[in-house]
């Protein structure tokens, strides 16, 4: 088993990796919307929340040697299931050929307060 830093994507805000590759596959922690550059939440609406986690976890793929391209399944956490459909705009923007299962679930609070936090596990390259 590997585990995944990356400068290019948010540190960790507890005991847990960015990632972790074991048994052919990269295992990606949840990412919200944190500015890597900056370390603070972006402020935005839940496409630009959208947007910034993704392009986290593009970061963290990179890292592990994988990509977006090899995402196997996506679950995507929502504050407001109402945010399901302007979340959904963004992320097909980086799903757009490769179309990965995903679970979309309205939860009661994420970290610092974020309006979406999405994990995904990947094909190890």
């Amino acid at each position: 088993m590997k585990t995944v830093h990356t400068e290019h994507a948010p540190q960790a805000i507890g005991p847990y990796a960015q990632a972790t590759v074991g048994g052919g596959f990269v295992w990606c922690s949840g990412q919200v919307a944190i500015v890597p550059e900056t370390g603070k939440m972006l402020v935005g609406d839940v496409q630009a929340e959208t947007r910034q986690a993704l392009t986290n976890l593009a970061a963290v793929l990179d890292a592990a040697g994988s990509s977006l391209e090899n995402v196997l399944r996506c679950t995507v956490y929502l504050k407001d299931m109402n945010d399901f459909k302007a979340m959904n705009e963004v992320y097909g923007t980086f799903f757009s050929a490769h179309k990965p299962a995903r679970a979309a679930i309205e939860i009661a609070r994420l970290p610092l307060d974020a309006k979406v936090e999405i994990s995904c596990v990947a094909l190890a390259s």
